[in-house]
């Protein structure tokens, strides 16, 4: 199966270990950004992966697009130009004290570039499925129009859909984002959502009784399946017992049947990436023929064995991730 996936790709600094922003001397760096994780993903599982994106034509631009290289991401589509990559800064939580997010992204290559420079027809051909999330509309400039374009084309041409709302508060306000989400959605045939999401951009108000109430968001479910004529949405149901620890599940529901996968309880390495390794596991599930309730478990495993992998992109296998799944989980080393 090959899928496209449209977004930035990112230099991420972040000090050493667990040192705070006002503590830092240098900084590690990495590459990465939501739908970059999930193509670095799908390449690593075997999948045709695409991913279209601008980047600068100096060293760093050059850097990211090898990231993705490295695994075998198809990076033809990468438009060169422009001054600056995009970047953010992250400061790794400890126990009681949350991870933190600084961007500096505005006036980057790709939140600058125009809608009429990626060409969807050229870059579909051939493509089975196209991914995006609410990060790259969220950046301004043309890019809401260039992903409502993206999407529609991709519909036009028969390709299937997947989105990952991925909504973030420090890059738009719930309702701009409620309604550039609507417009994508009505396209989409996948929608992955995270727990609260449902509630901040479209008023769906499930009612839980607890964290672990993970039934209470079947009707949710099916109201985003009804509401935007999906054919599955997927609401990942993350609980953050510290900045060490997260509790993981995830609900799915095709339209006739929702199954809620089992629950993992890790101690988290890095935080970050995690639902875009989700996605990229419920993609490939599916583009692999395997059932609903199949799809979702593995999903979920792909997004738990990120939260072990430090920097933004997962390194994991399907074999890995089958084991985690379906298999005895076993975390002894393996001989």
């Amino acid at each position: 199966m090959k899928t496209v996936t449209f977004g930035e790709i990112m230099l991420r600094l972040s000090p050493e270990g667990h040192r705070r922003f006002v503590q830092a001397q240098r900084f590690d760096a990495v590459y990465g950004g939501g739908e970059a994780n999930a193509a670095f993903l799908l390449a690593q599982l075997g999948a045709d992966s695409v991913f279209v994106s601008k980047l600068p034509r100096h060293e760093l631009g050059q850097a990211a697009v090898d990231h993705l290289r490295s695994v075998g991401v198809d990076t033809s589509h990468i438009i060169r130009g422009g001054d600056r990559i995009g970047i953010y800064f992250l400061e790794q939580g400890a126990g009681l004290r949350p991870s933190e997010v600084i961007y500096d992204r505005a006036g980057s290559a790709f939140a600058l570039s125009a809608a009429e420079e990626y060409d969807w027809r050229r870059i579909f051909a051939g493509a089975d499925l196209f991914h995006i999330s609410g990060i790259t509309p969220a950046l301004g400039g043309e890019l809401e129009r260039a992903s409502l374009e993206a999407v529609r084309t991709a519909k036009e041409m028969g390709l299937t859909v997947s989105c990952d709302v991925n909504y973030r508060a420090k890059l738009w306000d719930s309702e701009r984002a409620g309604r550039a989400m609507s417009g994508l959605l009505r396209y989409a045939d996948i929608c992955i959502i995270g727990r609260g999401q449902e509630r901040e951009l479209f008023g769906i108000t499930p009612k839980p009784q607890s964290d672990s109430d993970y039934e209470a968001y079947r009707p949710a479910a099916e109201e985003l399946v009804k509401r935007f004529g999906l054919r599955l949405a997927a609401i990942t149901l993350r609980t953050t017992v510290s900045s060490d620890r997260n509790r993981f599940a995830a609900l799915v529901y095709d339209g006739h049947e929702h199954h809620i996968t089992k629950e993992y309880d890790t101690e988290t390495v890095d935080r970050i990436g995690g639902g875009d390794s989700f996605a990229a596991g419920l993609i490939y599930a599916l583009g692999e023929g395997m059932d609903t309730a199949a799809a979702a478990e593995f999903a979920a495993a792909a997004s738990a064995l990120k939260l072990t992998v430090s920097g933004d992109s997962a390194y994991a296998s399907v074999g890995e991730i089958s084991s985690l799944a379906f298999g005895s989980g076993s975390s002894r080393v393996q001989r």
